[in-house]
């Protein structure tokens, strides 16, 4: 049946029809600096395969300063989107969980047999369990802390350990026993470490900060000036002392009988008390 253009039987299909989704793009500036990130740690990878294991070792640490970049730039431009924060976990899974486990069986492990890829492998897909629990409590742990040792950090031990030995004249350490078990005792702590329940400080409150005092800058210039006498020695000596630093925490609170668990009370306010 033909019904009249005014009739009131005519579908309103207009009024159906759910609107369409709005195409939301990619921020180019913050994803460029997370690419960058992730080149890093291929290049990491590509240079362990080679054999340029202090060039390896470079590409990790480059990555590691991409990585702290990325998502400032982002919040100070006002540009976070979801895509990017998928971007970021997988650039890290490449970057310090992936790399750092080849490039440390390239320069030690792959000697050790069945025992050395299994360290690696242990390290990997602890890097990989840290990123999963990292991004699913991230709305409920207190910001001030890491729930266990923070990726790059991980990576760091274990990459600055090969560029210190690598820099102390120390080659084909596949076949000097007790370099390839001290690597392995690296790669081990520095893996099951990151799966651990023991409080890292973030130092996110830092940099939340509009002023510091001026005894901050005075530190900062210490610590480049530091770094430049020896950045083999004077990097892996201050990864070392944090890798150890949660552990400290841990035990401190402990004996006081304090709660260690970064868990916050309250998901409204994470920030609330700091260690629950």
């Amino acid at each position: 049946m033909k019904q009249e253009p005014g009739s009131t039987l005519e579908p309103a299909l207009d009024a159906e029809m759910p609107p369409r989704p709005r195409r939301r793009g990619i921020y180019v500036l913050p994803n460029m600096i997370t690419l960058a990130a992730l080149f890093g740690g291929f290049y990491a990878i590509v240079m362990a395969m080679n054999g340029r294991f202090e060039n390896a070792v470079i590409g990790v640490f480059c990555a590691m300063v991409l990585d702290s970049l990325d998502g400032r730039v982002a919040r100070m431009t006002n540009t976070q989107s979801a895509f990017g924060e998928q971007m970021d976990s997988l650039s890290d899974m490449v970057s310090f969980g992936a790399a750092p486990a080849l490039i440390v069986y390239e320069w030690a492990l792959k000697g050790m047999g069945k025992l050395g890829w299994v360290a690696a492998f242990v390290y990997c897909a602890s890097a990989a369990l840290r990123l999963a629990r990292f991004n699913t409590n991230i709305g409920v742990v207190d910001k001030r802390y890491f729930q266990g040792l923070p990726s790059p950090a991980a990576a760091a031990l274990v990459t600055g350990f090969i560029w210190v030995m690598d820099d102390a004249g120390f080659k084909g350490v596949s076949k000097i026993d007790w370099l390839a078990w001290g690597a392995m005792a690296v790669t081990l702590y520095a893996g099951l470490t990151m799966v651990t329940n023991v409080p890292f400080y973030s130092f996110k409150d830092l940099g939340q900060r509009r002023s510091v005092p001026f005894i901050v800058l005075v530190l900062i210039a210490l610590g480049i000036a530091a770094v430049n006498l020896h950045p083999p020695a004077v990097l892996f000596g201050a990864f070392c002392l944090y890798g150890l630093s949660g552990y400290v925490v841990y035990a401190w609170r402990k004996t006081k009988g304090k709660p260690v668990s970064v868990i916050a009370i309250s998901t409204d306010e994470p920030d609330e008390r700091g260690l629950h």
